[in-house]
């Protein structure tokens, strides 16, 4: 048999298929209860891509097909396990992981933000990682302090 006929994987679908994984934060992996609801999601959606992707019949196609389900699967999978799961803070005095800070900028901007975990930041919609430096920054202070952060002054307006 003519090797034109044989099905052999070209080094080109193997990298296609082999996705290096996604890094994980040396930071403890602090979440919200929300936080936890979303990242299980994400590894129930990845486990359901990745089943998807199993039974396409050509092998090469499948192993494209899975290579973003199964990495996404093995990193959402260790970040549900490590997760430490944060109540909501009791207290609006001080600024703590859960919280939602609104500051004034130097520059006479006002922003709000809710200080979530790293996986659940999405500055677009008014959440920022509790390992930014804005919300590193903002940790621990009370309405009224002044805090520096990428060489910008905020004061806190308020801490709900």
């Amino acid at each position: 048999m003519s090797v034109a006929f044989t099905k052999e994987e070209s080094s080109e679908t193997a990298s296609e298929t082999v996705l290096p994984d996604r890094p994980i934060s040396p930071h403890p992996n602090l979440v919200t209860e929300a936080g936890l609801k979303a990242l299980e999601l994400a590894l129930a959606q990845a486990r359901e891509a990745y089943e998807a992707a199993s039974v396409i019949e050509d092998v090469n196609e499948r192993r494209r097909h899975a290579a973003i389900p199964l990495r996404d699967a093995r990193y959402f999978a260790e970040r549900v396990s490590t997760a430490q799961v944060i109540p909501d803070p009791v207290s609006t005095d001080i600024v703590a992981f859960g919280n939602t800070v609104t500051f004034s900028r130097d520059d006479g901007r006002v922003q709000t933000y809710r200080i979530v975990g790293e996986d659940e930041a999405d500055p677009k919609s008014g959440s920022i990682s509790f390992v930014s430096p804005v919300a590193r920054s903002l940790m621990g202070k009370a309405i009224g302090d002044v805090v520096s952060a990428a060489d910008h002054e905020f004061e806190i307006i308020a801490i709900a």
